[in-house]
């Protein structure tokens, strides 16, 4: 099954969409990759989720990536004896290392790295922003505060932290856990959640060994600060609006998405683009026309991926949501303005072979119309490289590993299959004609231009470019 756009769309799954039946149904409206909330899926319904999307893959005959997404560190405060209280802006109000239930003064803050952290000036922000306190004295057992905005605290609300740099990495004990089980099953990507800088990813990467790559969500302002460095060290970034949100000024977040999907598209990385795209769609069976302009918007700027969250996993019309979004992304991509501005934001190839190459396989496929780019890559780089080129032309990816097609199911533009390694270069320029032909991505008479590594299964040596006639070159 070909796609029609380039951009892919990543679907979370949950209640309403984790049968068989209803992944298969997701998958046929658009859904290239699935999510699985580590948040609020324990080991053996995850197992049972992969099982299923293994199957809707074999059913297809099309690679389906699977993203595992760790919950990081949740941080809450205690309870309150009569389950919550009114405060009033202007009050001092005092989270402290006392396990007694809270009241109207006091609440019990059962992380002490957040204790011996925070200092005077500090913002602290309960229940996603809608009780803004701020820190006038602390001495690592208690945080004296002012309340600021908002007036309603409960039971177990989690507390955000936008000016305070946590000495506690991203991992927690059942993120490890969850890590340990997600890679035994085979996911492809992993994302981590509350990165606030580039050592967080470390003990992932040690942990992962190769067998899954590393998403790092950006969502905190630390994270921001350091975005260079976190890209770096990462395979894939995820723009996580939600609770960007919360600890940036929510005027900033459209901006930073912008910079953080360039950066991302200049260091070659992967982008997805996440929460709340069609949030209206949970309940109803139309977005409004603000959740349109915004997928709009992503889609433009060249992301590699836009998600869906609750709405596919357990909102009330799941198959429209995809659909729509599937729409909205076609759409765009054939609008006169769309080529444009995807060109005007192309950045200079590093000076590699690769990136050499996979230039001169854009500028030549552009200019001579071909009907495809199609590149050999046994790791997946050679995807990479050519996606950042962000091509108007399609890209076939051809991978004898079936792991790598399922990783580059994620990527601009990229049409993965999987196919035996060629014998020689004859073999390698009459397979991939033929693979155009099959995949509908050239007739007879139709040109291809082939990158590829030479000697073949060398990885890492792009060093090739051949134009090929589909048909003629086709035995």
């Amino acid at each position: 099954m070909r796609r029609n756009r380039k951009v892919k769309i990543l679907a979370t799954i949950g209640p309403a969409s984790s049968s068989e039946e209803m992944l298969r149904k997701l998958f046929e409206a658009g859904a290239d990759v699935f999510r699985i909330n580590m948040s609020h899926t324990d080991h053996e319904l995850m197992r049972t989720l992969v099982g299923r999307i293994r199957a809707v893959e074999e059913a297809v005959g099309r690679p389906i990536g699977i993203l595992a997404d760790l919950q990081g560190p949740k941080l809450r405060v205690g309870k309150f004896a009569n389950v919550k209280e009114a405060l009033t802006p202007g009050q001092t109000f005092t989270l402290d290392n006392n396990p007694e239930p809270g009241n109207s003064s006091r609440v019990f803050l059962p992380h002490p790295e957040i204790l011996s952290s925070v200092e005077a000036g500090h913002r602290l922000l309960i229940d996603d922003g809608k009780l803004e306190l701020k820190a006038v004295k602390a001495d690592g057992k208690s945080i004296t505060c002012t309340v600021v905005a908002g007036s309603i605290i409960s039971d177990k609300k989690g507390v955000s932290l936008p000016d305070t740099d946590l000495p506690v990495g991203a991992l927690t004990e059942k993120d490890r856990a969850d890590l340990d089980a997600v890679l035994a099953t085979g996911v492809d990507w992993v994302a981590l959640s509350f990165v606030q800088r580039p050592e967080d990813l470390a003990e992932a990467r040690k942990i992962a060994r190769g067998r899954a790559l590393i998403m790092a969500k950006i969502e905190k302002p630390q994270a921001v600060a350091r975005l260079p460095e976190i890209i770096e060290l990462s395979d894939a970034l995820m723009v996580a609006r939600g609770d960007l949100g919360v600890e940036m000024p929510i005027e900033a977040v459209p901006g930073i998405q912008k910079q953080i999907t360039r950066a991302a598209r200049r260091a070659g990385k992967p982008v997805v683009i996440a929460t709340q795209m069609l949030e209206s769609m949970i309940t109803a069976p139309v977005p409004t026309r603000a959740e349109v302009s915004d997928v709009s918007i992503a889609v433009f700027e060249g992301a590699d991926a836009i998600m869906l969250s609750a709405e596919s996993a357990a909102g009330a019309y799941p198959v429209e949501a995809v659909a729509m979004m599937n729409r909205i992304a076609t759409k765009v991509e054939t609008d006169p303005t769309y080529a444009g501005i995807i060109n005007a934001q192309r950045s200079e190839p590093e000076a590699t072979g690769a990136d050499a190459i996979s230039l001169a396989a854009r500028e030549i496929a552009e200019t001579l119309k071909l009907a495809a780019i199609i590149s050999y890559t046994a790791s997946g780089t050679t995807g990479l490289r050519a996606a950042r080129e962000r091509p108007q032309v399609p890209i076939v990816a051809l991978s004898p590993i079936l792991n790598t097609a399922r990783r580059l199911s994620l990527l601009w533009g990229t049409h993965c299959v999987v196919s035996p390694d060629a014998t020689d270069l004859d073999d390698m320029v009459d397979r991939a004609c033929r693979i155009a032909l099959e995949e509908g991505f050239g007739k007879p008479g139709d040109r291809v231009i082939i990158t590829a590594g030479v000697p073949l299964r060398t990885p890492g040596s792009t060093n090739m470019l051949r134009i090929a006639y589909v048909g003629s070159d086709t035995h």
